[in-house]
């Protein structure tokens, strides 16, 4: 696996994050065209990426920061074919030499479903493993989302 740090998303690899998105979030998170997508990107702040590629040039995993009211946030999203092979913490290794603290919003159950069918696996265990903590006291509340905050400190 190669991984890519870059500031600027091509078209094309827009178009291939939607695809990872859409197949491994639960379908109620899903966007459902490219512009919704690219909206989404647009609204986030200071975007960062790491890209985690294939030798085929597929994507296999992905991780975006940005400042949401003076805090880094993080977004990370893996191919289910590939969990449990430790990839998911190097980019998480990658994300935290260049930060301070890194703040996320975590899904806690498995009850979601995603696009095909399958029960989306809550990651909260991978992050409280790989050194973050949850913050149960705070949490996002949306009509098509439940998630609790977590946040890593170095």
């Amino acid at each position: 696996m190669e991984f890519i740090k870059t500031k600027v998303l091509s078209k094309f690899w827009k178009r291939e994050i939607l695809k990872l998105w859409n197949k491994e979030y639960p379908k109620k998170i899903n966007f459902k065209t490219l512009p919704d997508f690219e909206n989404y990107l647009e609204n986030l702040n200071d975007l960062s990426h790491i890209l985690m590629i294939d030798e085929n040039q597929i994507i296999k995993g992905l991780y975006i920061d940005f400042i949401r009211e003076e805090e880094k946030w993080f977004v990370m999203l893996l191919d289910s074919t590939i969990h449990g092979q430790g990839f998911g913490t190097q980019i998480l290794e990658l994300a935290k030499a260049g930060a301070n603290e890194l703040n996320g919003w975590v899904i806690e159950h498995d009850n979601d479903k995603k696009q095909n069918g399958e029960l989306y696996k809550s990651p909260l265990d991978f992050y409280l493993k790989n050194g973050f903590e949850k913050l149960s006291d705070i949490r996002l509340e949306l009509d098509k989302l439940s998630a609790v905050k977590i946040k890593w400190k170095s």
